[in-house]
This record gives C-alpha cells, structure tokens and sequence, in this order.
C-alpha cells in the first residue's frame, strides 16, 4: 500500500512540474478609435524556457506564429509590433543566428473594422525550449471581441474549449467543486444506497474495511484518469478527437447502455424489497472467497467502482468532454491534472460512504432496521432509475414515457415509501413495528410533503426543483395555462410553425416559437432582421432542462426569446437519421447520418465545445457574436442576451 501511495506522490508531482513548463497566452482588444483597435496577445514564458521569434528559420526552430481570422469586414491595419527586442545568439547546432523572447511579450496587432460586435481568432504556434531540452510544437486558438461601442472595451480571451478561468489552478478548483457537485446529480445519486449496500456486506475486521474502502476511491479515480490520460495521448498523436466525442456521446445516449442501467436499478430494487437474493452460483462463491481472503475482496470492490464510472457518465459526461477537448487545442498535462482533480473529488464521498457501513456493523442489532433501510432504497432506486429509460425514450422518440407518465410513476412510488414509513406497508422480511419513532415520522413528513409538491405537475406546474430528472414540458399532453407561443411573424413569414424542418418530433421548450435547421433560422433571421439564439441541446441533458426551467421562465429572458430572437435549437444527441442530402461527411471521410452527429460534429469543428448547453447569439447573418455556457443566474443571462440587441 506505501508503494502505490508513494507510486502515485511521484506521478501528480511529476504532472505538476511538467504542465507549470508551458506558455500562459491571454488577448485583449482595445478600441484607438472610431474604426481602429489593437489587439494585444501576451505571452508569459516559464523561467527558465524561452521561445523563438517570429522569422521563418529554413531548416532550424520552429518560430512563433501568430495568425488573425478577422471577421467580415476587418483587416490587419499596419505592422505588428513587439513589446521588446529578442536576444539573439550564434546557435551551433542550426549553425545559424537565432532570436529568441523569454519572460514576458507582447505582440500588439492593429485592426481596421467599423462593423458591429463580433468575434475574432488567433491561431498560436511555438516551441518552448530550455538549456538542455525542447517541448514538441505546441498550439492553441483563442479569441477575442471586436466591435464594442464603449470607448475603451477589453475582454480577456478564453480559448475555444471551454468558458473557464485559464490558470491551472483555477481549472483544478473548478473540476474539484464540479466533483463534489456531481454527486447531486440524477445519474450519480442512485449508486449511493448501491454503494452502501455492498459494503454493508464487508467483514468485521475494522483494518480490512478501511483497505476497502480507500481502494474503492482509488479505483473510481484511476477508472477516470488512466483512460482519459490515454484517449488525449491517442487524440494528440492522430488527431481523433471526433472519434471519442463520438464514444461518450454512444455511452451517454444510445439505447442499449441507458436500457441495461435501467435494468440493472430494477433488479436491485426488487432485491432490496425481497423478491430474491443478488448471489453468484455456490461453486463461484467459494472460489470468490478464497480470492477474497488472498486478495481481500478487491476484484469486487474494482467492479463496483467501474459499475458507478460508467452509470454516473452520463451527467458527469459534459465534463469530462470538455476537458477532453483542451487535448485537441494545444494542452496535454492540463486536462489530466484537471480529471485527476475531478475524479479525487468524485470519488471522496463514496470512499466515505464506503467506510461508513464499515463501523456500522459495530453497532447492536436492532431488530429488522437494516431491511427497512434497504426497502427506503429500493424506492429510491425505482424513481431514480427511470432516469435512464427516460433518456433513451427522449433520444429515440418512443414515447413511452411523457412527462406526465413519468411524474405519476414518482407520485405513486413516493406515496408507498410514505405508507411504508408509517407501518401501513410491509415486505417479507420486516420486522414487527410496534410504534412510529420520531425519525420515521419525520421522514414522512418529508416524504408527503414532496408528494404534494408533485402533484401541480400533472396539470403542468414547471416544478423547478426537478428540472433535471423530469421529461421536458413539452413532452406533456396536457398543461393548464401554458405559456403563450410566440407570434407567427417571429419566423419573417416564409417558415410556418408546423412545416419547419424537423418539427415532426422535435419542440421547443416553454411554446416558444423557433427552428432545428441553422439554415432555416439564418433565413429566418435575414428576412426579420432579428440575431439568432443558437442552443445546443441535448435530450439526455439534465443541465439543459435546469436552464430551461430555471433560467428560460424568468420573465425578462423568455420575453427576450420570444420577441427578440431568432431561436435555433440543435439537439447533439438526436438518433433520427436525416435525408441523404443532409447527410455530412467529415474531413477525415465519415459519413454523419443521424442529425444528433450532424448538430455534434458542427458544434465541435466551428465551436469546439461537445458539451451542453451551449449557446451562441449570432447576427442575422450566422456571424457569431458572443458564447456562453451552463449559468442558473437569469439576471446575468438577461444581460448577456440584452448586450447583442
């Protein structure tokens, strides 16, 4: 155990001092005047490093390069200039002169442009070198705003993978808070009674538990770290970063992975209720005892840990790919230390949970009070395991579980759990109840409580609180007071609601008026003269949902969306296979056939973003103006639509 603990010291730190060796770009625009910016990009070298200047070394270095992608309209307006000379040597190798800037450098770039607010890219490559050694060519694109009425306007660039802070530390607190959070979420929280199930089963040897348990946490990190580590090393070597969007997207929505979790949260939940027994076969219980005398049991805990990994993939999924995207713009060690860090948090409470059963079993027996914990589960695992089935019902358009369907199943099985909490149910291995204790009672309340706070639902209340796990609300057949749809006028009058691409299946959320096709809105949005709010959804997207109930509804966001915008909804995870003439074939010759891939693979060449929400606010024209990810602050929202009107 010191071995691998000490195994794993030598490797975070080594993946520490490795990712602080690299350059640190950032980018600002600053309005001279009326027509004119500089655009400043700044690069902070490691101490120590340098990288080379920008001449063209025929056969020597790779220089730095620098290249702006203007939007239409813009032009580069002079030379640029460099904030400092570069140190210049006789480099013996190349047998060549060679400059080179350490430290800090700016490079200042004017820029001609008098259209509106719009977004500008700059493609960077480099090679870092020290003394003794070099690092392999790197890149990165980040971008920039240009076109700001203000007087002076800066904006900090954020390059195309993500929306978040650029310091490795920020990245690493950011995944740990996502960490914690994740255990909330709708995929991840049934494994908990799963978890404390299993190790209500461990020995009574108090050392042995705790092994167990701490090698539990150490599965569930390595099960998300090594194979993460391993796709960047692949994706950075051939350049399939498509290919393993393509992975997680199969994993996080196709029907037969969401089917079999399905299944596998009915079983066990008629196992906790009685129905049988989860056993092996005798001849492999003994032989799995021997093993777990030898090997104490790990080859179980190992499975355990990889059945809550891939069960949980589907929330913690969009994290996970956004990190995978910053391998395919430059970065290598950042996004391992980034999972690394997520995982480690991820995986802290159910090591704990894991421990927790551990020193319950030294406490006295109290009748059947372990059976009764385990039935409050088995309702627990009913209604959170539709979760899954929803998913693929939404993403394949089955129709087997509408939002009203799903909400009376919870209804039901939450007024059971009541009945059983006051005594008035019982299951064959309870023990007698003589009386309620305060406990108990408490729990029914609570659990009534949340009853009644469904029931609204079945005539259409939004029930914020459980944006995530519900169907959306237009999946529901019948909602009392639903929001008034947008007017017709809003599509410019050549694309009626009802006629529109993909409308035969698809809706948006709240009767909002809008279109599935990018060029249908962009005609929409030319001939009404209005910009376009470019969501990329997802069915299985909880976080989706969340936004739509949360932040949509608010008053000044949806008035905005439906009388300001054009809105063009792309749902990423759609199974439909679309007409042939629709059909894509992507740089490296796969033919995308399903508008799901079609909408994914858009999202990644254009935006480099695989997870969602997603949303981009364009001109009337498809131009892009500015981006912005998941956020419950509708106040913020309502200013971030409000900046481009």
């Amino acid at each position: 155990m010191k071995k691998i603990i000490l195994f794993l010291s030598v490797v975070i730190l080594g993946c520490l001092s490795a990712a602080a060796q690299s350059v640190t770009w950032s980018a600002t625009s600053s309005k001279v005047q009326d027509g004119l910016y500089n655009v400043e990009v700044t690069a902070v070298i490691p101490s120590g490093w340098h990288i080379y200047d920008l001449e063209d070394y025929e056969g020597g270095p790779n220089p730095t390069v620098i290249t702006f992608n203007l939007p239409k309209g813009a032009e580069l307006a002079g030379e640029m200039q460099v904030s400092k000379e570069p140190v210049r040597y006789q480099d013996d190798i190349f047998e060549m002169e060679i400059g080179y800037w350490d430290g800090v450098v700016t490079f200042t770039q004017p820029v001609a442009y008098n259209g509106k607010a719009a977004k500008a890219t700059i493609d960077l490559e480099w090679m870092m070198c020290n003394d003794t050694s070099c690092s392999p060519p790197q890149d990165e694109q980040i971008k920039i705003d240009l076109g700001s009425g203000n007087a002076a306007y800066s904006s900090q660039a954020a390059p195309l993978s993500s929306q978040a802070p650029r310091g490795l530390w920020a990245l690493i607190i950011e995944a740990i808070l996502w960490g914690f959070a994740a255990l909330l979420t709708p995929c991840v929280f049934p494994m908990v009674p799963m978890t404390v199930s299993f190790f209500l089963k461990g020995s009574d040897n108090k050392a042995r538990g705790k092994f167990r348990a701490l090698m539990y946490g150490l599965f569930i990190v390595a099960l998300y770290t090594v194979p993460i580590a391993a796709i960047i090393v692949i994706t950075r070597l051939v350049g399939g970063d498509a290919v393993t969007a393509d992975i997680f997207n199969w994993l996080a929505t196709h029907w037969l992975p969401n089917i079999l979790f399905f299944i596998v949260f009915m079983v066990f939940a008629a196992s906790f209720f009685g129905a049988f027994e989860i056993v092996l076969p005798s001849k492999l219980v003994n032989k799995s005892d021997a093993a777990s005398e030898k090997r104490q049991g790990l080859g179980g805990v190992f499975f355990l840990a990889l059945t809550l990994v891939l069960v949980s993939f589907s929330c913690t999924g969009p994290i996970v790919g956004s990190v995978l995207i910053k391998s395919t713009s430059g970065e290598f060690w950042t996004p391992i230390l980034t999972m690394f860090a997520f995982s480690l948090a991820f995986a802290l409470p159910f090591a704990l949970l894991a421990l927790f059963p551990s020193l319950m079993q030294k406490l006295p027996k109290s009748g059947g009070w372990l059976n009764s914990v385990k039935v409050v589960l088995g309702f627990i695992e009913i209604a959170l395991g539709l979760k899954f089935l929803s998913v693929a019902d939404q993403v394949y358009h089955w129709g087997l579980l509408d939002r009203e369907v799903y909400l009376a199943i919870w209804i039901v099985c939450f007024t059971l759990l009541g009945f059983y909490l006051l005594g008035k149910l019982k299951f064959k291995y309870d023990s007698e109840l003589k009386y309620i204790s305060v406990g108990r009672l408490a729990l029914a309340i609570i659990d009534f409580a949340f009853v009644v706070y469904m029931i609204p639902g079945m005539w259409g209340a939004p029930l914020k609180a459980l944006s995530g796990y519900l169907p959306p609300l237009q999946t529901q057949d019948f909602v009392l007071d639903r929001y008034t749809p947008a007017a017709s006028e809003t599509s410019g009058g050549t694309y009626q609601a009802g006629v529109r691409k993909y409308s035969d299946f698809l809706t948006l959320p709240l009767d909002l008026d809008g279109y599935f096709d990018l060029e249908e809105a962009k005609a929409a949005a030319a001939e009404s003269g209005k910009p376009i709010f470019l969501d990329f959804t997802g069915h299985g997207c909880v976080n989706c949902r969340e936004m739509e109930a949360r932040v949509w509804s608010d008053e000044r966001v949806y008035d905005h969306l439906r009388n300001d915008f054009i809105i063009c909804a792309l749902y990423t995870d759609d199974k439909k296979v679309v007409n042939e003439a629709d059909w894509v074939i992507t740089p490296a010759g796969k033919v995308l056939k399903t508008l799901g891939k079609i909408n994914a693979h858009y999202a990644l060449s254009e935006f480099g973003v695989n997870a969602q929400p997603y949303y981009v606010l364009m001109d009337s024209d498809g131009t892009p103006l500015t981006e912005r990810g998941y956020d419950l602050s509708a106040t913020r929202f309502a200013e971030w639509l409000e900046s481009v009107l």
